[in-house]
């Protein structure tokens, strides 16, 4: 089986997948990649200082380097995308590692990547971590290790005025962007149970971002999506009334900071300065400015996956 490095964590869904479909990856154009104004930081990352303890269980190449150089793929709003007044990398994963950063002393470096290529590059040395809503589970825990932070599951949205159901969603065509589980296992999944009932598949329409996943349910292209639920959740949120949520949030899995498995000093690092935020309120508060709480967890852990 080919590994697949989806924002998303494999769900136990009727029917098998074909290793064709698996080895399907997201492919982003990053130099076009953009969003809204981030929401103002004060009183969340600024109030953070740092926490010795946590600092001192930093490998000595991050110490002397003062900096976590950090992979990540845009965009996915609202985790991390392009602020259009800046041009600054931002989102509410962005503003939590930042927090994470001012925990141990450091500073964080941020750079584009394919989304496929965050893992290989955390395993080769490139990236000391990788950060970009990736979905701990037990067959990407054999090659890297995670530091989970929050709990994701998936959520369709629709047009405004349209009743889709995610459980009968039969002879519709839904978007989804290019290489997430929401498009190599969970529509798949679904579809192939529209076909034993002897109903029409699922028209499967895929496409390389999700911002433009989003415009085609708007522009009438599609019926629904499927995506994260924080992301559906924002998509909705900045439609201006054109999307509704469709169904209900299934599938919950954990997010986690991807580590080589040989740095396990700063998995240890990471993981304190992470419940430190979540003990001292600076982590909820984050999440509440972005509108994402619904998913906060109270304990960070170290490859949390369950299946």
């Amino acid at each position: 089986m080919v590994p697949v490095f989806v924002r998303r964590s494999t769900l136990a869904v009727a029917g098998a997948v074909t290793a064709g479909a698996l080895a399907l990856t997201g492919c982003v154009n990053n130099s076009k990649s953009s969003g809204p104004s981030a929401p103002s930081s004060s009183g969340t990352v600024g109030a953070i200082s740092k926490d010795s303890a946590a600092a001192a269980l930093l490998p000595a190449s991050v110490k002397s380097a003062g900096k976590l150089v950090v992979g990540i793929n845009l965009p996915y709003e609202p985790n991390e995308y392009r602020d259009t007044r800046t041009n600054k990398i931002v989102g509410w994963e962005v503003d939590f590692l930042d927090g994470v950063a001012k925990e141990l002393g450091i500073t964080t470096q941020y750079q584009e990547s394919g989304f496929d290529t965050i893992i290989p590059s955390v395993k080769g040395a490139k990236f000391d971590i990788g950060m970009s809503s990736l979905t701990d589970n037990k067959e990407r825990e054999q090659q890297v290790d995670f530091v989970n932070y929050y709990t994701a599951g998936m959520q369709w949205a629709a047009p405004a005025g349209k009743t889709v159901k995610p459980d009968d969603a039969c002879g519709l065509k839904v978007a989804v962007e290019t290489g997430t589980t929401e498009q190599t296992d969970d529509l798949p999944g679904k579809s192939k149970d529209c076909v034993a009932a002897g109903k029409k598949p699922i028209t499967i329409l895929k496409i390389d971002s999700q911002g433009a996943v989003n415009q085609a349910v708007i522009l009438g292209q599609a019926d629904a999506f499927d995506a994260d639920s924080p992301i559906t959740e924002y998509a909705v949120k900045q439609s201006q009334g054109k999307l509704q949520l469709a169904g209900d949030i299934y599938g919950g899995a954990p997010y986690g900071l991807v580590v080589a498995k040989t740095n396990t000093g700063l998995q240890q690092a990471l993981q304190k300065a992470i419940q430190d935020m979540m003990d001292n309120g600076t982590y909820t508060q984050i999440l509440t400015k972005w509108g994402v709480q619904a998913g906060a967890i109270t304990k960070a852990t170290i490859n949390g996956a369950s299946s």
